[in-house]
């Protein structure tokens, strides 16, 4: 079956989507933002990981627009996107729990 452009192209971002979700450093930072605003050091010293590791990660992610960043003073806070990226990792892990 060939499929559309459209339908092929939508295959493609959800692709995208889900290989941002695939990786297990992501993960744990967008697990940590879950209802929470933190800067790059509140989040090093969640996951006791380097800040080199940490930005390269959240660069990533806002990227692929699944965080956003709030200035304030010299810091950045990072915080959840939007509520369907929270709804993707809430229903993901109900789904492993059940």
């Amino acid at each position: 079956m060939i499929q559309s452009n459209k339908s092929a192209e939508t295959a493609e971002h959800l692709a995208l989507l889900f290989k941002l979700f695939a990786d297990q450093t992501r993960l744990s930072i967008l697990t940590e933002l879950l209802g929470n605003e933190m800067c790059v050091g509140e989040i090093v010293e969640k996951l006791h990981m380097s800040q080199s590791a940490i930005s390269h990660q959240l660069m990533v992610l806002k990227i692929g627009k699944l965080v956003k960043t709030r200035r304030s003073g010299k810091n950045i806070y990072y915080s959840i996107s939007d509520s369907h990226v929270e709804q993707i990792l809430r229903l993901g892990k109900k789904h492993i729990n059940e």
